[in-house]
């Protein structure tokens, strides 16, 4: 029996969003599970990730992660997106996910646009939130008021943050994904529901969780990769 879409919808929202899953499933990922082969040592593992636009937002921008045995050294900067607005910004990682940016062909519902859900096979759930402050973990998914505003169209983000070993193994072993979320489909300077509700709260704009930006994270040996 076929799930109907919007069983498939609520099914991978609760991946998304459900804490309790997602930190059990963090702690008990292993490096095989995270890949298989050799792991990376990480007494400190350089990654980096260029990040791509996606919806036709027009973000670019660079993301970096060290990974000092459980802490990681997150840095974001991005540009071209909505000035003053909330930019959620996350690391996904999945076991079953194809640890890469999603493509046209994810749309689904072939309604010319990438929502998050759709995206979670390409990247996978929620590992960190890259929150300015306080929790970092999945819970704070949505945590719209801890999220970078972009000023001048701009986010340079730096943060320390600790997470689990195995989690540490995955983002060394190059199956990591950087998104950055919030689009401004209709360029009226501001989030609105004029593309919808969001998949992931219908209180909130699908233009404020749409992915904007997207980047893989890859050892980086002091040079760019190549996506």
């Amino acid at each position: 029996m076929h799930l109907t879409r919007k069983k498939k919808q609520l099914a991978a929202g609760a991946l998304l969003l459900s804490s309790a899953g997602l930190i059990g499933g963090t702690a008990g990922l292993s490096a095989h599970a995270a890949g298989g082969g050799a792991t990376p040592s990480l007494g400190g593992t350089d990654t980096k990730a260029t990040l791509h636009s996606l919806n036709n937002s027009g973000a670019t921008g660079i993301s970096t992660v060290t990974v000092n045995g459980r802490k990681i050294d997150v840095s974001v900067d991005a540009k071209r997106l909505l000035k003053g607005m909330p930019h959620a910004m996350h690391i996904h990682f999945g076991a079953q996910a194809r640890h890469e940016c999603p493509t046209v062909r994810d749309d689904s519902n072939a309604d010319h646009r990438l929502n998050t859900v759709e995206g979670l096979p390409a990247y996978g759930p929620v590992k960190v939130s890259l929150t300015k402050h306080g929790d970092t973990s999945p819970k704070s998914t949505l945590a719209v008021n801890r999220f970078p505003t972009a000023p001048e169209h701009q986010i340079h983000y730096d943060r320390n943050i600790g997470i689990g070993k195995k989690l540490a193994h995955a983002i060394a072993n190059g199956k990591a994904v950087v998104v950055i979320h919030g689009i401004d489909y209709n360029h009226n300077g501001k989030y609105d529901f004029s593309a919808g509700k969001s998949d992931l709260d219908p209180s909130l704009p699908a233009e404020a969780t749409d992915p904007a930006a997207c980047g893989v994270l890859h050892e980086s040996n002091g040079s760019l990769p190549t996506q």
